[in-house]
């Protein structure tokens, strides 16, 4: 039997051969945490020694837990390992905080000062690619400098990049519904990972006032989608992006995205060279969202695709799949839908709704460079292909509908349904072949829902 801090419940899988029972038994423990459980804290979890079908029950009580701790273990296709929150009456995510957070003695990891909760990368772990593991139903908050923990270095202030969750290594990851806030950033996922799926996450308030390197999100990874996540504002004067991403085979649908420098910064891997040689970077699907540029927001581009590291070679050089999305601008002076970085990026723009608020000559498709394939779209009348010295190319593949007005249920509130008299209704272009479908819908907020599977689908996300 496996050692333990604390009591638990076991679940024990027997495996027959033929007529005799073998003495082989696979056990997979049940932590539960928390007032009245069997594990008053979470120091109690052998964080160290979890196995294939291990669950840790996280609790919630009023206060939040002040520790911090690495995951650094595999479990399997079959038999993840799962660490959950347990709501509260009212359905309260427990909160874990990293501000004056302890870690257990037992975990021996670098890297402490980068995030709360870290994923790969631990001295007492013998895996070396941790994979198979499931985070959700967390509130994960207070990893930003000048706050600090205690770790194996005593008292330690986080680094200027500090996440709310930090992967460093992994395969096979689904994060779902966490709440990450109040850290450098958000969520940050490094070169070397695998297969990560966010979903039903809500992440905002994060960045450091004056800097315009960290994000809610910065991600890189070889497959990564975000699909049914909230992305809210940056903290309160910092000048980074929502989304900042650059990974291979990059999906980010039925999404929620409001505010930031820009809402979409999608550009060059620089930390991996596989990454760059995988022919999913050079095809990068955005469709399903409703994104959001505010007032007073940094930047006036919504997406950014490309590169940024001035190392030109290494860019994207491939196809933005831009559709089904809702798009509108609040700000009173002009807007940029997209910036490409080099001639040799392409967007595919179809099946949206892509509306400013004020008049239409403040939406522009285009900054300075690449090529636009526009398809139908519903566009806000009196638009412009670019305000700046454009040297790229749109071509025109489909008459778009235009006007003043998209038929929202309510732009005051927010709520972007079509009301019944909209033209945008039935009016979506069929997909090109090979696209992946759109069969769902953003419900506010962190929910989706299935589309009828048949029938003319409408413009934009909704």
């Amino acid at each position: 039997m496996r050692p333990l801090d604390c009591p638990l419940i076991f679940l024990r899988f027997i495996a027959l051969s033929g007529a005799l029972l073998s003495a082989n038994v696979l056990e997979a423990a049940v932590y539960e945490v928390g007032p009245n459980q069997a594990c008053s804290d979470i120091a109690s979890v052998r964080w160290e020694a979890l196995v294939p079908g291990d669950t840790v029950h996280i609790h919630w009580r009023p206060q939040p837990y002040k520790e911090k701790w690495v995951l650094s273990c595999r479990g399997t296709e079959t038999k993840p390992i799962t660490i959950s929150g347990v709501p509260g009456p009212e359905g309260q995510l427990p909160v874990i905080d990293g501000q004056d957070a302890t870690t257990r003695a037992n975990l021996n990891y670098w890297g402490q000062e980068r995030g709360v909760v870290k994923i790969g990368g631990s001295n007492t772990s013998g895996k070396s690619v941790p994979g198979y593991i499931v985070l959700e139903n967390l509130d994960i908050r207070g990893g930003r400098a000048p706050f600090t923990f205690k770790g194996r270095r005593g008292v330690t202030a986080y680094s200027k990049d500090a996440a709310s969750v930090n992967v460093e290594i992994v395969e096979h990851l689904v994060l779902r519904n966490l709440v990450l806030h109040d850290s450098g950033n958000g969520l940050m996922v490094s070169p070397q990972s695998k297969d990560v799926r966010v979903e039903r996450c809500h992440i905002y308030d994060n960045g450091n006032p004056g800097s315009i390197t960290e994000h809610n999100a910065y991600t890189e990874c070889n497959g990564i989608v975000f699909e049914g996540n909230h992305f809210g504002p940056l903290r309160e004067g910092c000048a980074g992006n929502n989304l900042k991403d650059r990974s291979a085979g990059l999906v980010v649908s039925n999404n929620w995205i409001e505010g930031g420098n820009r809402q979409l910064d999608l550009v060059d891997a620089t930390g991996n060279a596989a990454l760059n040689a995988s022919p999913a970077y050079r095809k990068t699907h955005v469709y399903g969202n409703v994104i959001i540029e505010r007032e007073g927001d940094g930047n006036n581009q919504f997406v950014h695709y490309g590169g940024d590291s001035g190392k030109t070679a290494g860019y994207r050089k491939g196809v933005l799949y831009f559709y089904h999305n809702t798009v509108i601008s609040t700000r009173s002076r002009s807007v940029a839908l997209f910036r490409l970085s080099s001639e040799e990026e392409t967007v595919e723009c179809f099946g949206n709704i892509l509306h400013v608020t004020s008049k239409g000559k403040n939406l522009s498709l285009m900054c300075k460079l690449g090529l636009l394939k526009l398809g139908r779209n519903w566009l806000t009348e009196g638009w412009v292909p670019s305000v700046d010295d454009f040297t790229g190319k749109i071509e025109t593949l489909a008459a778009s509908e235009q006007g003043a007005d998209p038929g929202f249920v309510s732009l005051k509130d927010q709520d972007f349904t079509l009301a019944s008299a909209s033209p945008c209704i039935g009016a979506a272009p069929d997909l090109p072949a090979g696209l992946p479908p759109f069969l769902r819908r953003y419900i506010r907020h962190q929910q989706v829902e299935d589309l009828p599977a048949n029938g003319r689908r409408n413009l934009g996300a909704q």
